[in-house]
């Protein structure tokens, strides 16, 4: 049945209005304050085949836009009353680590299945070595907590006790989890309802013809915004600061690849699977959400009228290399994927960057941490609770300064208030604001990074801080903007003891200890000499920015009442004007080091070995050629052959590694 264009739209509206309604349910009658105040979490509105056709669009988590529940749902038969569930990340790839749980409802009229509705929250904790259950020091899936792979829930209205019980029983919180698992049933009834008043409305018929029609009209859209972009290829990478505790750097490489109204986007080159757990589970499908972020990130950008469902998502296909980061293969650790997910999307927003300059922003700030605590009270209860995330701001734009402490692609992660952290767990919060100076320089300037300063009171206290990074690898600038400060986390800052963490995310506090948690800036848009100078002034009054930096990076002279000295900036940026140098992306200078080593060439040379490696060995031969290469600047030409021969020696000492035929030459012979 063929519905007009004006009654699809009411019926979009309607849908929207339903995953909205289960969202707020979701949110208002959970217990954990990492999903009623921090906003982990999705709604769905899905049809027969689990793909998304609703979800809130303001709040909950903007991840899963394109979700694809067909993995699991084909496993069960259903009936009326029946809620299926799952957290096993390589059960049919749908929830992506373990403390995530969906769960998924069928919908009846009239007897005839007509859609699901679901929802997933992040569980504070599910067990496994670490409380929060998720550290990047964990090595394989079954140190991460316990998994559910796809069950019944409830069946006819009647839960599943046995299950419960095994939830009770390896979990550091029952009752929490308990809560939220209460208000996760309550969101999905809701949404049941909520569909049975859109039938009552539109007719089964109707709805049932409109789902489709509704990922068939944003499929058509996205395949209009393509339409217009250049044919091509465009490369991009970026890097996290280590694949393991003290390890060497992490790459995720995209090639896009944009012919007529599809695109490619081309993992190839990305870093091999890790023994750490900064892996993602993908499984390999090619329109996997977490692939899929930032490609629907840089189309809604170019787009916001663009409808948002898994339509979206149909003219676009990643490559997804088994045994790598973007791919990887049980019994691997997944609990860091979101660290991943991120700089994947910063990659894709950077290759769109350099498609449409004049429509993408700069890098957002990215390196979101998620601050865990395990404390006790005076009573001596234990008491875990995540207190919210510490991230950096977005990137300045082709039109506008980036937003300030949260933005991007982190934005939907919101803060918990100081008051209400203070309340529920034993700490006194000392600082909570804007790192001045952390911003990108630049026309427009990037979003400034947020930082934590908190006391813990009790022994044996641990602090976890999920997603650890940018401390070395700075948020990158475009077209002339500079890159944003990296991020900072210590424990007693300011003390003979103060101790630089690093990327370190598990640490180990007592009594009267200081946690310091700085996020990373974002990086600027355009050349910071064009920004209006009374624009300058104002970001210095407000504390954005330094009366030190607005000199060095922006060419504004200020008087002692911090008024712009019109005179000595004309003559200033002059001066500045003759040496600076509009570049395509301004990079940090952990890049710009790192790069001097790890050319293209090299990478190239590297990715071909590890993809002829056992996946087993490939993390085990990336840090031996690593360790090989050292710190030194690649030769002349890019230093390609030193990688290959790395790789010699590395097969002289282990023969049972194969020979690897470099482009244009014999087998490499092992000595």
């Amino acid at each position: 049945m063929k519905i007009d264009n004006t009654t699809l739209q009411v019926l979009a509206n309607y849908c929207a209005a339903a995953a909205e309604s289960m969202g707020w349910t979701l949110m208002r009658t959970a217990h954990s304050t990492f999903v009623k105040e921090t906003e982990d979490f999705s709604c769905q509105v899905m049809t027969k085949e689990g793909l998304t056709v609703a979800s809130p669009k303001t709040f909950g988590a903007t991840w899963y836009t394109g979700l694809d529940y067909g993995g699991v749902i084909d496993r069960f038969d259903y009936q009326e009353g029946d809620i299926c569930c799952v957290s096993d990340p390589y059960s049919g790839f749908v929830a992506t680590h373990a403390p995530d749980l969906h769960i998924w409802k069928p919908v009846f009229r009239d007897g005839e299945l007509v859609c699901f509705v679901g929802n997933h929250i992040h569980n504070t904790d599910v067990g496994g070595a670490v409380p929060a259950s998720l550290s990047r020091s964990l090595t394989e899936v079954h140190q991460e907590g316990l998994r559910i792979p796809p069950m019944r829930l409830m069946r006819d209205g009647k839960l599943n006790e046995d299950l419960l019980r095994i939830v009770e029983t390896n979990v550091r919180l029952p009752e929490q989890n308990w809560g939220d698992l209460n208000a996760q049933i309550a969101c999905v009834n809701v949404g049941e309802r909520k569909v049975q008043e859109i039938i009552d409305r539109f007719g089964k018929e109707a709805f049932s013809s409109g789902l489709g029609q509704l990922l068939d009209y944003a499929e058509s859209q996205a395949r209009a915004v393509i339409r217009d972009l250049p044919d091509g290829e465009y490369f991009f990478a970026d890097y996290a600061d280590e694949d393991q505790a003290g390890g060497y750097p992490v790459r995720i490489a995209v090639t896009l690849r944009i012919h007529g109204d599809t695109l490619t986007i081309d993992y190839t080159g990305s870093d091999p699977q890790l023994v750490s757990s900064l892996n993602m589970p993908t499984g390999g499908n090619e329109r996997h959400s977490l692939a899929m972020v930032g490609c629907v990130y840089a189309l809604y950008c170019l787009d916001p009228t663009i409808m948002l469902n898994h339509g979206l998502v149909r003219p676009c296909r990643a490559i997804l290399p088994e045994g790598t980061v973007m791919n990887a293969v049980h019994p691997a650790a997944v609990g860091m994927r979101s660290l991943m997910s991120n700089l994947a999307q910063t990659v894709t927003i950077g290759a769109f960057a350099r498609v449409r300059p004049d429509r993408l922003p700069a890098s957002p700030g990215s390196g979101v941490s998620i601050m865990n605590v395990k404390t006790a009270t005076r009573a001596g209860k234990t008491v875990m609770a995540s207190i919210g995330p510490v991230g950096g701001g977005a990137g300045g734009g082709p039109y506008a300064d980036g937003a300030e402490g949260c933005g991007a692609n982190m934005s939907y992660l919101k803060n918990t208030p100081v008051e209400i952290n203070e309340a529920e767990v034993p700490i006194e919060i000392r600082r909570y604001g804007i790192v001045p100076d952390s911003g990108g320089p630049g026309r427009y300037r990037g979003g400034s990074a947020a930082e934590m300063e908190f006391q813990l009171f009790a022994p044996q206290s641990l602090v976890t801080a999920r997603n650890r990074d940018r401390s070395v690898f700075s948020a990158w600038g475009v077209q002339g903007g500079m890159a944003g400060r990296v991020s900072r986390f210590a424990k007693n800052p300011g003390t003979e003891g103060c101790v630089e963490l690093g990327s370190q995310d598990v640490v180990h506090c007592d009594p009267g200890d200081v946690i310091l948690i700085q996020g990373p800036g974002a990086g600027g848009y355009g050349s910071p000499l064009e920004r209006p100078a009374e624009l300058v002034a104002t970001d210095v009054r407000r504390g954005f920015v330094s009366a030190e930096s607005a000199r060095e990076n922006y060419g504004v002279v200020l008087t002692s009442g911090l008024a712009v000295d019109e005179p000595a900036t004309a003559k200033l940026r002059g001066e500045l004007s003759r040496r600076f140098t509009i570049s395509e992306f301004g990079h940090g200078p952990g890049r710009v080091a790192f790069e001097k080593t790890w050319t293209k060439p090299r990478y190239d040379a590297i990715t071909h070995v590890l993809s002829e490696v056992p996946v087993t060995w490939r993390y085990f031969v990336k840090h031996q050629i690593f360790a090989a290469i050292g710190r030194e600047p690649a030769p002349a030409g890019g230093g390609a052959e030193d990688v290959y021969a790395a790789y010699e020696a590395v097969r002289g000492r282990f023969g049972e590694l194969p020979a690897v035929v470099r482009p244009g030459r014999a087998p490499i012979a092992a000595e």
